[in-house]
This record gives structure tokens, sequence and C-alpha cells, in this order.
């Protein structure tokens, strides 16, 4: 969410960025609206106002004048009912409007209408060469009992898995070296809830936008498709110290998507799930584009660099204005290559918001002048499981169907080797 101020004095500015992002918004709609609440609101703090003075006469005033005053204000409180009735309503609009209002998109974000316009900004490794014929990560997990697809649909249904063995033994050991090589860079580790507040997924932009792909409870909260929402409602309505920032957390926790706009997709294996885990980086910091940006840049990196260190072929893409959702200023998204599919797919995405986000979870600090100011947010993929399976074992398969550990998972999995024999 905008600042409604920032919104009316750069119209034109939200308006492009609007038609950038192929989202339809009439802006003027919006400062209609705005001045519509806002003449709502005088006229209830004015006669709100003339109630405390009438208060203040009516208890040293008696007989006629007092009789007039107590009239005067009877008909100033069936005024001031009909007003908060029509300022309760305009607000209700207003702020369904507020929470459609677009965040724009940084310069150096490519134009674009959808995302066969991401551009390709960064490739990594060498894809492998086999001298035998490769296989997917289903026929390679199967065959080396890591996994069972057959009992997780008849469990769970569509998307189901079991995994078993080492499957499960693997995810572990990535784990755990990704909560030592975050660490390393001074995040704290967080295992967060999934289970979280509807209110706190409009926070973060994930609704209305995309309702169809969460799943919810009984009692109306919704299941966290990443730890990004919960760990942005952990600061909530908070004011935090300016010399604590910047922030800096990595969350775990498991994940629910209901993946509904991929019906048809990737409809085998491990690609898509209902149901999978996640570290998530989120840092805080002051609100200053520069520091935006740098810390943007770093969980970046991060997540780059975690790759690297697995030897595991990648790319980056920077996404364009048509592909970048309403509440983001820049996206870079990481791919993993697929050397059955022939193909990268998406490990992980980074994301910066300005204020965007934390104004709605209205998360403060006190700058050095004493004001009071929003932080800004930005947050990044530390690893997915067991989606990175799918690119791991594919490209370190070997010509018997045994799969050679990254030698970073090694003292994290305990072997060097999968095989049938072990």
């Amino acid at each position: 969410m905008l600042d409604i101020n920032f919104i009316r004095e750069n119209d034109a500015v939200i308006a492009d960025a609007a038609k950038r992002k192929g989202i339809k918004f009439d802006i003027y709609a919006l400062i209609k609206l705005d001045d519509e609440r806002r003449k709502f609101l005088q006229e209830v703090e004015e006669m709100k106002s003339r109630q405390n003075e009438a208060s203040k006469k009516i208890a040293i005033l008696d007989g006629k004048e007092r009789e007039k005053i107590l009239s005067d204000m009877k008909i100033v409180k069936e005024s001031l009912q009909k007003s908060e009735e029509k300022l309760k309503e305009t607000m209700e609009r207003w702020k369904k409007m507020m929470l459609e209002v677009p965040n724009i998109p940084d310069v150096s974000v490519p134009e674009g209408v959808s995302e066969d316009e991401n551009v390709e900004e960064k490739v990594w490794g060498d894809k492998p060469t086999f001298d035998f014929e490769a296989k997917d990560h289903m026929e390679l997990m199967e065959n080396l009992g890591m996994v069972d697809f057959e009992r997780g649909t008849k469990v769970h249904g569509f998307r189901g898995y079991f995994l078993r063995g080492d499957g499960v033994r693997l995810s572990m050991a990535i784990w755990n070296y990704a909560l030592d090589f975050y660490s390393k860079k001074d995040f704290i580790p967080f295992m967060a809830p999934s289970v979280v507040h509807k209110q706190f997924f409009y926070g973060t932009g994930h609704l209305p936008n995309e309702a169809e792909d969460l799943f919810e409870t009984q009692d109306g909260d919704n299941l966290s498709g990443t730890a990004e929402v919960p760990m942005m409602a952990y600061h909530s309505d908070e004011i935090i110290q300016r010399e604590d920032l910047p922030k800096k957390y990595l969350a775990f926790s498991p994940c629910y998507r209901r993946e509904a706009g991929s019906h048809g997709k990737d409809i085998k294996g491990l690609i898509r799930v209902h149901e999978f885990y996640k570290w998530e980086q989120l840092v805080l910091c002051e609100a200053s584009h520069d520091e935006s940006v740098k810390y943007f840049e770093e969980i970046n990196a991060n997540m780059e660099e975690f790759i690297e260190s697995l030897a595991i072929p990648y790319r980056r893409l920077l996404i364009c204005t048509g592909d970048l959702s309403q509440s983001k200023v820049k996206q870079y998204d990481t791919e993993l290559w697929v050397p059955k599919e022939n193909k990268y797919r998406e490990i992980s995405s980074a994301s910066y918001f300005h204020d965007f986000q934390s104004r709605r979870f209205n998360i403060r600090y006190r700058d050095t002048d004493g004001d009071k100011k929003i932080v800004h947010s930005m947050n990044a993929t530390a690893i997915p499981t067991p989606r990175i399976l799918v690119s791991l074992l594919e490209n370190f398969q070997q010509a018997d169907g045994s799969i050679k550990i990254p030698e970073k998972l090694v003292p994290y999995f305990g072997k060097d080797t999968i095989s049938k024999k072990n």
C-alpha cells in the first residue's frame, strides 16, 4: 500500500505503473473517492467539536439557554450519525481501492507484457553431458526408493507424494546445510507458523490477488505458501529501534499452495506440489531506496552462491513489468537446469517492495530526528524442498542410476553416493 498523499501528488506516475504492469486501475476514481472520504471526515470532526463545546456550556448554563443547546445538539447528533454512516461506507470502498494501487517498478525493470519478455541476465555453470540415456527425477527416485508417488496420490490425491529413505535424508541434509550457510551471513533462524490470520495475507499482497491459490481453515485463517507472510506479521504494529536495523531473518516452514492457476501443467513429479518446505530470507531495513537495492541484491546473491556451492547450473531472469506483481518494485527469478527436460525450472525469486508491505503491517522505526518512518522490506527464497531434488538428482545422475552427492552436502548426508547398494 502506498501513502495516499504520495498517490495524490504522483497520480500520473501511479497510472503509468498500472499500465506498465498490465493492471486495470482507475487512479482518478480513487482520488475522487478520497475527496469524499476527506469531506465526510471533516464533517464528522466538526460536529464532534461542536458537541464538545456544547457539553462545556451545558455544564455551566441552566434554564432556556441550556434547553436551547440541548435541542440543537439533538439535531447535531442525528446529523453526526448520518455522516458517520456515510464515512464508514466510504472508508470501506476507499480501503478496497487502496489495496488495488500498484507499486511503481524500478527504472531498471524491462518493459514487457508477459513472462516471455523476462530478460536473461546471468547464466552460470556447465550443463552436464551424458554418454547414456538420462532419466528424469521421478524414475531416478523411484528406482532408488526415495519417493512413492502412487501411495502419495492414494493418501493425498492429486500432486501427492511420500518422500522416503534417502529422499528424506537428502532433504534434511539440504535444510541443515542451508541453516549453516545462511547463519554465517548473520541471518537469525526462525521456525515460522503456517496457519496465519487472513489480514496478514492482505499485508503482503497475496490477497486479494492470489485467493484461489490459498488453502483456508475452518476458522477463516489461511495456510501460508511462504514464510514471508508470518515473518512480515512478526513485527506488525511495532516500532523498531533504528540501531536494530536491518533485521535479517531466515525462516523455515511447511508451505501450502493449491496450484489452482497451473491446472494441467507439471502434473507429474515434484515440480508443483501442494505441500513442501522452504527456507526464506527476509530483510527489514531503513526507508532508503539505496538500502533496499543493496539488501535485495545481497539476498539474491546469497541464493545464487548457495546454488553454486552445490554446482547446479542455473540462470537469473530479470522480471519484466508485465510479469511483475502488483506489490513489487523489482524481482529476480533463479532457474535451475533440468537435463531430462532440456530446460531451466524456477527454484527461487527475490523481490523488494519499498514500504508497500510494511505500511500495511504498520512496521515503523524512529529516525535520528525522532520521526517515525515506515521500514522497507525485501525477501528471497533461500531454498525449497523437495523441488531442488529435481535438478540435483538429474544433474548428478550416473550411468548405473546412482546419484553422486555434491561435495558440500556429503558431511550433512553422511555418504557421497545414493545407489541401490546403500
